[in-house]
């Protein structure tokens, strides 16, 4: 069953609101994910996850920031079928993809795979590699903040 925000719901707390320390360290977190990743693989990551937890304020947020990074209208559409978008995402997205899965759903798949760990560790730098798992790991918790304690995306 799905369950939806009801637009103008207005009895959940307001979360940075109540607690603007947790904002700061959400925000020092995020910031510091993002110093040496390819801004289009951060919000490909980003999208992925949100698609994952069925986040609509973090898709709706990360796809207009992957659009302004550059990124197309075909490429966003198939991110959640990047494996079989064949040459479509570049070696380095797909082991961003692939890793950022496997944490996103830890849950119901266990610890994160070797091979897929391997690919990752393959193509980006030690601080490239812990970046992106900071960033992963980021979005989860952003995701899981709003889905808890929702804010409605802005409509257009």
């Amino acid at each position: 069953m799905t369950q939806t925000l009801e637009a103008g719901t207005t009895d959940r707390i307001k979360m940075f609101k109540a607690a603007p320390e947790l904002y700061s360290a959400m925000m020092t977190l995020s910031e510091a994910s993002i110093k040496d990743v390819d801004p289009v693989i951060g919000e490909l990551i980003k999208i992925r996850a949100s698609q994952i937890n069925r986040c609509a304020f973090c898709l709706d947020m990360h796809t207009r920031d992957a659009r302004k990074a550059g990124e197309t209208e075909q490429r966003l559409a198939l991110v959640a079928a990047w494996e079989e978008a064949g040459d479509l995402f570049t070696e380095r997205e797909r082991a961003a993809l692939a890793l950022a899965e496997a944490i996103t759903e830890v849950a119901g798949r266990g610890a994160v795979g070797d091979e897929v760990y391997r690919r990752a560790a393959e193509v980006f730098t030690d601080r490239e590699l812990a970046q992106v798992i900071a960033m992963t790991v980021t979005i989860n918790a952003w995701n899981r903040i709003n889905l808890a304690a929702p804010q409605p995306f802005p409509r257009r």
